[in-house]
């Protein structure tokens, strides 16, 4: 972990998060109406707090698992690298299937994984992400429902950590190193 000290300021408030995953659920709701069960697939680690408030908003028959895929390690960088550290516990296929993610940056993470799923004949594979930083993108990808656009900026909270650390802040913040701050 860098030693640099740092802030935080308040990007997105809790509330708005909350608001915004209602908003979410309505139209993941109209899109699975159909479905006997929908698999929520939450990328680990950063999306534990997402999918958690997902899908317990989410009145649909859903059963949990999870896949880590890391590209980060403990840098701020991605190294566009994607490893599968953990894979899924079920079988997905002809299920219909929602991958939640914490933030698409560069892109890679997500579109990897979803090629990885749609290999294993999903019958609708579908992804969600709380945050989605356009401007970093480096492959073609968008995911089907997006919480929050937001500008190239370092963020945490929510399960989203800087080397592990502020996964537990209830709101989205904006990191500030404190030779950025002056």
């Amino acid at each position: 972990m860098s030693d640099r000290a740092y802030v935080i300021d308040t990007m997105i408030s809790a509330k708005a998060i909350a608001a915004r995953i209602e908003e979410l659920c309505r139209e993941i709701q109209t899109e699975f109406a159909d479905t006997d069960k929908l698999v929520v697939v939450g990328l680990l680690r950063g999306s534990f707090v997402f999918i958690a408030d997902l899908v317990r908003e989410l009145d649909l028959p859903i059963e949990v698992d999870f896949l880590e895929a890391s590209s980060y390690g403990d840098a701020m960088e991605s190294s566009r690298e994607v490893r599968i550290l953990k894979d899924l516990r079920g079988a997905i296929e002809g299920r219909d299937v929602l991958v939640v993610e914490d933030i698409v940056d560069t892109g890679h993470t997500l579109n990897h994984v979803t090629h990885l799923l749609q290999s294993r004949s999903p019958a609708r594979l579908k992804s969600i992400a709380l945050l989605d930083k356009p401007s970093r993108r480096e492959v073609d990808f968008r995911s089907d429902w997006i919480g929050f656009e937001i500008p190239d900026e370092f963020v945490v909270g929510y399960g989203i950590d800087y080397a592990q650390r502020n996964r537990n802040l209830p709101f989205i913040g904006k990191v500030r190193f404190v030779a950025d701050a002056e």
